[in-house]
Parts: structure tokens; C-alpha cells; sequence
């Protein structure tokens, strides 16, 4: 369907298509998968179908909590109907247990529980490597307004409680999750929605029995193995499996069950 429509964006993991009426897009949903700033990059067959119905499944349960967002529906395998949105140009990142680059960054031994659940703004752009910034330089440089980190401060922390909670209850410990927010304007008056996606591809997600088996995009980073499977076990402990066509072939990797 899209490929008779006007490409608006393509990013690393997703492309954005003209949607059918006005203030509206396709996202479509690559087997693309990239790390270390598309540094390292694979195309992992499925990936793409797995990312569309986990994050429809995740972006809904939202939607009925209130924390308004930019999916309207999926409309096939790869494509969701989104609203068309004003990108605020932050990725926000929340951590509950120490992680990655904060792992690195502060030295905290991976697996360590925070404090209390941090969240933290990264400027996106490739080309500086997302460098972190703090409230300070997003106001100085207007990429949002107070009002606009109150909000996005807000529904980061409502996410958070939500899918702790909905992965805790399938034996999955989230430790992080990179969420991003756009703007849209009624009248003079804009509101922040969330945006982009919420799959294994933007959280950490670890067994929570199996000696923190991961079930994320940290398969593909560090060489791990058994990432479409990974993100399948997700998809089935969701229980959103049935309602998928099988896209991959074999069992779920040793160790992750």
C-alpha cells in the first residue's frame, strides 16, 4: 500500500508514509536493525512485524490509561495509522536498574538497582551521537518549553509504573526504555503526546527468573544471538503471539523460555 504513497521520513528502524487524511501518517516498520549509532547494522527477517504489534499492543493499553499518544491503529503486518505529530527532538530516557551507557558513564555495575526510577534527555542527533543534555540547555535552545518537560517528565513516569507492572506480571523485568514525544496544535494551544514506538527495539527487558536472560535489542548489540526469538518470547508472554502469523522459524534460544 505505502509504496504508492509520498515517503515523508525514513529512519533507522521505521519509515513514515503520507497518511490518507490530513494529520495523519503510515508508520511502516523495517526489518532494519541498527547499533552504536548505525554503526553495526543487520536486517533480522520478522523484526519489523514483531516491533508493529507489540507497540500497537503496548501504545493502546496506554491509550485506555490516558496517556495520550499518536497511534490511531494498525493497518496491516508492517503499518500502523498514527497521528502526524511536531517531533520534539529529545529522546527520554527512564532507568530502574543501571544499564548501558549509565552502567558506563558513572560506573555503576550493570544489574544494580537505581535509587529510584531516573530519567534522563538525550538531543537527537546522529551525528553528535545523542549527546545527553539537561533541562537547562533543552530550554535555553527551545527545543520545549517547561510546560512541555513537565508533561513529558509526567507521562515518562506514568509509562513507566504501566510497564513495569505489565511486564512484571509475564516474568520480564523492565530496566530502561527510551520513549519520544511530538507536539501537536489545536488553535494556538499545542499538547505533547507520546510518539515513535515502545518494542523490544527501545526497552531493556530481562527474565526476571532466568539470570537476567535479555529479551532486547542488547542481543543484537552485543553479538548475543536469538534476537528475533528474543522478541518473539515477548510477543508470547504478552500474549499477543496468537493473533500473529509465525514469523520465524525454530525455538526460542536456549535460556530464554
Amino acid at each position: 500500500m505505502s509504496s504508492r504513497r509520498k515517503k515523508i521520513y525514513e529512519g533507522k528502524a521505521k519509515i513514515l508514509f503520507e497518511g490518507p487524511e490530513p494529520g495523519t501518517l503510515i508508520q511502516y516498520f523495517k526489518d532494519d536493525t541498527t547499533a552504536f549509532n548505525a554503526t553495526k547494522k543487520a536486517v533480522l527477517e520478522g523484526k519489523g512485524v514483531l516491533n508493529n504489534r507489540i507497540s500497537e499492543y503496548i501504545m493502546t493499553r496506554l491509550n485506555s490509561i490516558g496517556v495520550q499518544n499518536h497511534f490511531i491503529r494498525r493497518l496491516n503486518l508492517r503499518e500502523q495509522l498514527i497521528k502526524e505529530v511536531e517531533i520534539i527532538p529529545l529522546e527520554v530516557v527512564c532507568r530502574n536498574i543501571a544499564a548501558g551507557s549509565m552502567a558506563e558513564r558513572l560506573g555503576i555495575p550493570e544489574g544494580q538497582a537505581l535509587p529510584r526510577s531516573i530519567i534522563e534527555f538525550y538531543f537527537k542527533d546522529d551525528k553528535l551521537n545523542d549527546p545527553l543534555v539537561t533541562e537547562e540547555h533543552i530550554t535555553a535552545f527551545n527545543w520545549a518549553s517547561t510546560q512541555d518537560i513537565d508533561d513529558m517528565l509526567a507521562m515518562t513516569l506514568r509509562v513507566n509504573d504501566f510497564l513495569t507492572g505489565l511486564f512484571s506480571g509475564v516474568g520480564i523485568t523492565l530496566v530502561d526504555f527510551k520513549v519520544e514525544f511530538g507536539r501537536v496544535w489545536e488553535n494556538d494551544f499545542s499538547k505533547v503526546l507520546l510518539a515513535d514506538e515502545i518494542s523490544p527495539d527501545s526497552c531493556r527487558l530481562w527474565d526476571s527468573t532466568n539470570n537476567n536472560e535479555k529479551l532486547d535489542k542488547d542481543r543484537f548489540r552485543r553479538d548475543l544471538g536469538g534476537v528475533i526469538e528474543g522478541y518473539t518470547e515477548v510477543a508470547r508472554r504478552l500474549g499477543i503471539m496468537k493473533e500473529m502469523p509465525t514469523v520465524i522459524q525454530g525455538g526460542i534460544p536456549s535460556g530464554v523460555h
